[in-house]
């Protein structure tokens, strides 16, 4: 859970981001952040979005959400994510070097977060042997989550 400081100092940081590509975060853009705040720990989809700021800001339209995710993804503002379920799902972009993994269940469609980061060797060895800076990497693991496991 969030506390209204980090919500606030989350919020002052995009904010600021924004103003220096000369965007203003609107009341949408603003209403679309704080969904997207208070459900950190989730991997929501547009529609998911949708739904959760349509109950705090009713006349917003999908197409607003769209816009919305696009440009906070073009700003770094978020992460779009690929779950191979037919939907992107979103989340915001962390400050550390490297984004966590995501364990997702074959079965149930569940996303777990593995923040365990055991790929810093190999980045080391790719870096060596190749003469290539790796800056971030994306790694989804797929198999079944243990309620999943148990019911077969």
């Amino acid at each position: 859970m969030v506390t209204d400081e980090e919500k606030k100092h989350k919020i002052r940081l995009i904010e600021e981001k924004l103003k220096e590509k000369e965007c203003k975060l609107t009341p949408q853009r603003k209403a679309t952040l704080d969904v997207l705040i208070e459900n950190s720990s989730k991997h929501l989809s547009t529609e998911d979005i949708y739904e959760l700021v349509k109950d705090k800001f009713p006349e917003i339209g999908l197409a607003t959400i769209y816009r919305t995710l696009q440009l906070f993804d073009d700003f770094n503002i978020i992460k779009k994510l690929n779950f191979n379920d037919g939907c992107y799902r979103y989340e915001l972009s962390e400050d550390k070097r490297h984004q966590h993994h995501h364990l997702i269940c074959l079965k149930c469609g569940n996303v777990y977060e593995f923040d365990d980061d055991l790929l810093d060797e190999l980045e080391h060895k790719i870096n060596i042997n190749n003469e290539f800076t790796v800056i971030d990497h994306t790694v989804k693991f797929f198999g079944y989550c243990k309620v999943c496991k148990r019911q077969q």
